[in-house]
């Protein structure tokens, strides 16, 4: 009984005094690194700290069965498989811990910079994904598993696999050629040519999710999106050209008209929120002569897409005003009817 207990029981409770000690170490150094963190400006710390939180777990565990298999008197087979198991636990860990960080520095130096790359799902998910693989080739090592067979086995297997999943591997490289093309990212404003338009939300691994204006969201997978005539009015640059067709009698001074409207848009520079004035408003007497208006367009510039309803709205209102203390008539459609009378009757 001593003999058992000097074996089993002596070395059971060593490793998990000492696990319960590095936990409460553990503990206190968070909180320490926690109220340090809010102290400083930038987010990295943060992100570090909250990566390596659960992963620490982990290893202060595997500390404490390290101590317990080091005092104990087990046979050398017992002991082998005790240190591959904190080995693992170990690789294991440091793994999660990568990848979490790695994704999360991804995310936060993406958001934080000017760089036209989007944090989405996808990215995100090659980012994690390459250094997890990584981290199992790392244990089957550990483990004496020859890795050689396994990819032999995946390369055979792979043929089967990829005519199984060709919508599947469709969609998931036709996001990644989406990302790397950068012709449509995240927070665009694009049209598909189906007709429905709206913001960019995300690019995953298998669709491209679109919220439109409505607050709907559109769903499309990725090899579609690829293949369709697409539409960015993000691209090349946000700002773009707003053009507000007016109509007037014909009894109206082409002059004067023209004068009235490039007045009313630049008044509104500065007014009215997301119009621009550079370049600076211009009024063309086009598309011309109408069936019974005279027609003309005003060209001005807005920040983005988004702005176009409420900029349009506003300025419509103020021409409108303009026109009727100026007395220039917007005429209803008119035609002209000849009667022709048959002299027999």
């Amino acid at each position: 009984m001593d003999e058992q207990f000097k074996v089993i029981v002596i070395p059971v409770i060593a490793a998990m005094i000492s696990a319960i000690a590095l936990l409460i170490a553990r503990g206190v150094a968070f909180g320490f690194l926690h109220r340090w963190a809010e102290k400083t400006e930038t987010k990295v710390d943060d992100l570090i700290i909250r990566a390596f939180k659960t992963p620490s777990i982990f290893w202060c565990i595997a500390i404490g069965l390290y101590i317990g298999v080091a005092i104990s008197d087990l046979p050398e087979k017992y002991t082998f498989y005790f240190s591959k198991t904190i080995h693992i636990i170990i690789i294991f860990s440091i793994t999660i811990a990568a990848a979490n960080l790695a994704g999360r520095i991804f995310k936060n130096y993406i958001q934080s910079s000017d760089l036209p790359i989007p944090t989405t799902g996808l990215a995100y998910g090659i980012l994690k994904g390459t250094i997890l693989v990584i981290g199992l080739l790392i244990i089957l090592s550990v483990l004496g598993i020859s890795i050689t067979p396994i990819i032999t086995a995946l390369g055979v297997g792979g043929l089967a696999v990829a005519l199984a999943l060709q919508d599947t591997l469709a969609n998931l490289f036709s996001g990644i050629h989406i990302l790397m093309e950068k012709s449509i990212r995240v927070g665009d404003f694009i049209r598909l040519e189906t007709g429905q338009e709206g913001y960019v939300e995300d690019i995953t691994w298998r669709t491209t999710r679109i919220k439109m204006r409505p607050n709907n969201m559109v769903v499309i997978p990725n090899s579609k999106l690829a293949q369709s005539v697409v539409t960015n009015y993000y691209l090349p640059e946000k700002k773009m050209a707003l053009s507000i067709i007016v109509s007037v009698s014909y009894s109206s001074d082409i002059e004067l008209v023209e004068r009235i409207l490039t007045e009313e848009a630049k008044k509104s520079i500065g007014e009215v929120g997301g119009l621009l004035g550079d370049p600076e408003p211009v009024v063309r007497f086009i598309p011309g002569f109408g069936e019974s208006t005279l027609n003309f367009t005003l060209i001005c510039y807005v920040q983005e897409v988004g702005d176009q309803p409420d900029v349009e709205h506003e300025l419509r209102k103020r021409i409108f005003r303009r026109f009727k203390h100026e007395g220039i008539e917007i005429p209803f459609p008119q035609r002209t009817v000849h009667i022709v009378q048959d002299k027999n009757l």
